[in-house]
């Protein structure tokens, strides 16, 4: 199954152009939409569940028309928001169960299965009779999971599942993830770019509701090789290196700035060519052209 995007375009009351001719196409597995904050992802996701309705464009998921027939993308639709609200005083078996109960799984005893089961696909099991405000964030965003994986669904979307998560927690999300992306269409929606190099065999950047770059990870690594120059220099001196340069990436090793340029041709003046990775990549489309 494909998810087709075309021509997307959303234009808030505000006078903010959310999205602007957004087009993609995204296969079954998982596929990494970057993008810092305010670029238009969470309004592309939005618009993908049938939370909001865009001003022009369109959406199909296989033969499903995404804008039109909203009742059938529900059904094979899961959800977890960059934020979504818990009742802290029920146990996640509990909510579960009620959860399934409003999706239309009656049958008791298929429920009490699945309920069982994506407990332990998400590792609550152990944690299922305790009160989910006692819950860390990473164990929260897996019950989130949980609860989107109740209708089995053929279209997952997670936006920002990792921020605020502790390293530990963060690898048993991104394991999580990778087991669902083998079957289904998830779309990772992200500003962090380790979360798309670990999981997604194809990714999109956007910015300012446009999408600048789209493909695979390591394809796109591929055309930048050769063009990413770093060099260490000293605090004082990198006003004067911004203005003769374009810096997509500045950061401090041993107190001292490390820059990085994005270049046809080599600089000189003691800047070094580096071996890129999808960070550059990403600092390259949305810093590349100040």
């Amino acid at each position: 199954m494909e998810l087709k995007i075309t021509n997307l375009s959303k234009t808030y009351s505000n006078g903010v152009k959310a999205l602007q001719n957004i087009s993609l196409d995204i296969p079954t597995g998982m596929f990494g939409l970057l993008g810092p904050n305010g670029a238009g992802k969470s309004s592309l996701m939005r618009t993908i569940a049938t939370l909001q309705e865009p001003d022009g464009g369109t959406i199909t998921l296989g033969d499903i028309d995404v804008l039109k027939q909203k009742h059938e993308v529900r059904k094979i639709l899961g959800y977890l928001p960059q934020e979504f609200g818990l009742y802290p005083r029920m146990s996640p078996e509990l909510l579960l169960n009620h959860l399934a109960v409003l999706k239309g799984i009656t049958n008791k005893k298929q429920r009490k299965e699945l309920v069982s089961s994506l407990l332990q696909k998400t590792n609550l099991y152990e944690k299922r009779k305790q009160n989910l405000g006692g819950f860390s964030g990473g164990m929260k965003q897996r019950f989130g999971i949980a609860q989107a994986l109740l209708t089995n669904p053929k279209l997952l979307i997670v936006d920002e599942p990792t921020a605020g998560l502790d390293p530990a927690e963060r690898n048993r999300f991104y394991n999580l993830l990778s087991e669902l992306g083998e079957n289904t269409v998830v779309i990772l929606s992200t500003h962090i770019v380790e979360d798309v190099k670990e999981l997604c065999t194809n990714m999109a950047i956007i910015n300012q509701g446009k999408v600048l770059l789209k493909g695979k990870p390591l394809e796109v690594i591929d055309r930048i090789e050769g063009k990413i120059y770093q060099k260490t220099i000293n605090k004082n001196e990198l006003e004067d290196y911004k203005k003769e340069y374009n810096i997509i990436d500045e950061k401090l090793f041993m107190g001292k700035p490390i820059i990085s340029i994005l270049s046809d041709n080599n600089p000189n003046n003691g800047f070094a060519v580096q071996k890129p990775d999808l960070e550059d990549v990403y600092f390259s489309q949305i810093f590349g052209d100040k």
